[in-house]
């Protein structure tokens, strides 16, 4: 860089540029190359190691933007202090703001305007941080020239003159507004007369959790056999636990084996103020109520891991704030994220969660009310499990992964030309896979994360599952893969009949349904056809007897596939005798696929238009697998026909499922006809098994035309796992490894079944190969 200054610097003075302008032109290069480091946001916060929700909370949101997002920003952190408030931090810190310093603020707003990679600030604001300091709060908000985001935690209804004068001015000078509520955002219109498009609302993030067996927690934390109530949080009187004390008796009297935690260390700043004053009244009560038994302090700032434990060991949480204007509390989502049935007064945020069966809502300070109603929930757990699911499906929009979404977005709206995001790529976690694996088989369904045996088994998951993990042992080479490899493809061969066709479902006896008499199975034929193919086109790295058997295996399935007419169990049999030919070419092979691409050509050319260019009068689902067999049949082949029609029918695809750099795959709520082509389709109804299928198809015809944009679209169309969908929230959970089953109109199915998980697997070790070749500029197996 000092190199290429110079240089610029001799071109100038030989051309005798007045001195401002040789300063312009130096100035511009440097701006030129420093733009190239990633633009910079500033956090202004508190933050760990202060003890406070805010901190958490920002804590959270950072680490959650760090891990969704690549190379696309870089986030500073500068942590509010005060003369009675100061900490050592364990992460990397560039400013610290010390609000009762004179200078402070200004100081900061200098570092600030001239620090040129430096886009925005965010500032989280809560009027007790700057309680002593809002005239310099102000005044550092008309200083900044960077755009500045604020975000409200506290939006007190019917202000006084003084607190709406003073709000309004913080407002004014803010590029925009986010509150975690609609009540908040409704009171800053009705109530300070904030404009609407200043506002966005990103409700408060709450943790991934992987639910495990609450059974087995209380078992852990020595609770066996106790119903047990809990709250958490940093201790004070506003949360008013007293109440739930005061109530307990009533409780005890029905449920002798109830246990309340009250998990947390006093707040630091109460603390300073008082002592322990509160929680030593809180222990005289609980004596002089007689429930030492029934009451158990954790007087701990509990490590994360530690808290969603026990959250998830609860059997009700509590929530007993006497403040009415709380606007949020992040204890409250993290709670429910966690599938605790929840009973609560009723705070703003409380009153918009819980409806429909989410939670109950009781009076403030009114401990009769809380005893009936915890009584009615602890006699009652298919009630307390109904409301915990009904928690978790309402709470589910607000994981730290999506909040981390929505704030970037805001970002790259604020941001400057090269802000743009790029999401990073998940590590590949096959724990779920593993859960849903028994040594039988893949269980069909889950409910949330947990594999429900009662579904029982299928021959399309299974098949699907051993493609994926075939794939899995490629890149890795890790000999357990291969066990998980013999339990499908045994499974496959169990569904194997003596007359060559394959049987689809079987319950959880191992017994074969009476569904396999009643349904169309050509298409659970073709891809199991399909997945032993590819188990056979490994055969070189797999063992000598697993190899073998997979042959023996795939010749017995060929023999009635001509009598097989489904379109896509055609297709998924042309690609999976494709795969088969890489290892064992044969003229047989060649003729069958032949055959079978000439019925799918004969299709094609009877429906084809000039604005149709597909196999069908509609786009259903598994859409992709068509062109892609017929590019698979030209590999084998070389008859050029079968390449035409691939890239055309494909692109033709593509036309219709990319938009807006995004990817929409045909809806199952109502499939797209020829007919009725322009009118609008239906929201929601998109399943992770199209997307998947997508991916696979764009990998191979990248490497056949050489198209960038196919790779291109790929990324697109993964990052619809990760977020970039209509709704703008994950489909992947990087907690469990499973994958939700579908995008509907307004929210997310959050059981992770065999197919969401399987196809999510598959398209992502697809990236991985495809980005590796892309890296390397090497050919790979296709």
């Amino acid at each position: 860089m000092l190199n290429k200054i110079k240089v610029k610097r001799q071109n100038i003075q030989s051309k005798s540029i007045p001195s401002k302008a040789y300063v312009n032109e130096l100035n511009n290069l440097l701006l030129i190359d420093i733009k190239k480091e990633l633009p910079e946001i500033l956090f202004i916060t508190t933050y760990p190691a202060r003890e406070c929700g805010i901190a958490t909370y920002s804590q959270d949101l950072i680490k959650a933007l760090n891990n969704k997002f690549k190379d696309c920003f870089k986030i500073t952190i500068c942590p509010l202090e005060s003369n009675n408030e100061q900490h050592v931090y364990t992460d990397s810190i560039k400013y610290i703001l010390n609000t009762d310093h004179p200078n402070g603020f200004s100081n900061l707003a200098n570092k600030i305007n001239t620090n040129i990679n430096l886009q925005m600030v965010l500032i989280q604001h809560e009027f007790g941080l700057f309680k002593n300091n809002e005239s310099d709060l102000k005044q550092f908000l008309k200083v900044v020239q960077k755009p500045v985001i604020i975000v409200f935690h506290t939006v007190l209804p019917r202000p006084n003159p003084s607190l709406e004068a003073n709000v309004q001015e913080i407002v004014q000078e803010a590029h925009s507004i986010i509150v975690m509520t609609n009540s908040a955002a409704d009171l800053l219109v009705k109530d300070y007369g904030v404009a609407v498009d200043k506002i966005t609302i990103i409700q408060h993030g709450t943790h991934l959790v992987p639910h495990s067996d609450k059974e087995e927690l209380k078992i852990k934390y020595k609770l066996t056999g106790k119903k047990i109530l809990s709250t958490f949080g940093l201790l004070s009187s506003g949360k008013s636990i007293e109440t739930t004390l005061d109530a307990l008796p009533e409780i005890v009297k029905k449920n002798k084996d109830v246990i309340f935690l009250i998990i947390g260390k006093t707040h630091p700043s109460v603390v300073k103020e008082e002592g322990e004053k509160y929680r030593l009244m809180l222990q005289a009560k609980i004596e002089d109520l007689q429930l030492q038994e029934h009451v158990h302090f954790i007087n701990h700032f509990l490590p994360l891991p530690n808290l969603l434990e026990y959250l998830q060991l609860t059997d009700i949480y509590l929530f007993t704030s006497k403040d009415p204007n709380q606007a949020v509390s992040g204890t409250f989502s993290y709670a429910i994220s966690c599938g605790c049935p929840i009973i609560s007064t009723p705070i703003p945020h409380v009153c918009e969660v819980l409806k429909n069966d989410v939670g109950i809502i009781i009076d403030f300070d009114n401990p009769k009310q809380l005893a009936k109603k915890t009584n009615i929930l602890l006699l009652n757990e298919q009630l307390r499990k109904n409301m915990g699911s009904n928690g978790l499906h309402k709470i589910a929009p607000t994981a730290w992964e999506n909040a981390a979404i929505a704030h970037a977005m805001l970002f790259e709206k604020i941001g400057e030309e090269n802000f743009s995001l790029r999401y990073k790529i998940p590590k590949v976690n096959l724990d779920h896979i593993k859960k849903l694996t028994t040594p039988f088989g893949m269980i069909q369904f889950s409910n949330i994360n947990q594999p429900d045996i009662d579904s029982g088994y299928t021959l399309d998951d299974n098949a699907r599952a051993m493609v994926a993990m075939c794939q899995q042992y490629e890149l890795t080479k890790d000999e357990e893969n291969l066990k998980y490899i013999q339990i499908y493809f045994d499974f496959i061969k169990y569904c194997l009949q003596p007359d060559g066709y394959f049987l689809n479902y079987v319950d959880e006896e191992y017994l074969f349904t009476a569904q396999n008499y009643t349904t169309n199975l050509e298409d659970s034929n073709g891809r199991a056809i399909w997945a032993l193919g590819y188990l056979n086109s490994i055969g070189a790295i797999l063992p000598d007897d697993l190899a073998k058997d997979a042959d023996v295996t795939m010749q017995r399935a060929l023999l009635k596939v001509l009598e097989i007419h489904s379109t896509r169990a055609m297709a998924f049999i042309i690609k999976g005798i494709y795969y088969y030919n890489i290892k064992k070419a044969s003229k047989q092979n060649i003729s069958t696929i032949t055959k079978l691409t000439n019925r799918l050509v004969q299709m094609y050319t009877h429906e084809a238009e000039k604005e149709w260019t597909w196999f069908e009068s509609y786009l259903t689902y598994g859409n992709s697998i068509l062109p892609e067999a017929m590019l698979c049949a030209w590999l084998v082949t070389g008859k050029l026909i079968y390449k035409e029609i691939a890239k055309t029918s494909f692109d033709f695809l593509l036309s219709e499922i990319f938009v807006e750099n995004k990817i929409r795959v045909i809806s199952n709520k109502g499939w797209l006809n020829k007919e009725n082509k322009l009118a609008p389709s239906p929201i929601g109804g998109e399943q992770p098994i199209d997307v998947a299928y997508t991916i696979l198809a764009l990998s191979k015809f990248a490497i056949v035309f050489e198209n960038e944009q196919y790779l291109q679209k790929m990324e697109i169309a993964f990052n619809w796992f990760l977020g970039n969908n209509h709704l703008y929230q994950i489909i992947y959970n990087p907690c469990t490894g499973g994958c939700y089953d579908g995008l509907e109109d307004n929210y997310v199915n959050l059981n992770q079944g065999a197919e969401s998980t399987v196809s999510y697997l598959m398209a992502r070790l697809t990236l991985e190969k495809s980005l590796k070749r892309e890296k390397r500029n090497i050919p790979i197996k296709i």
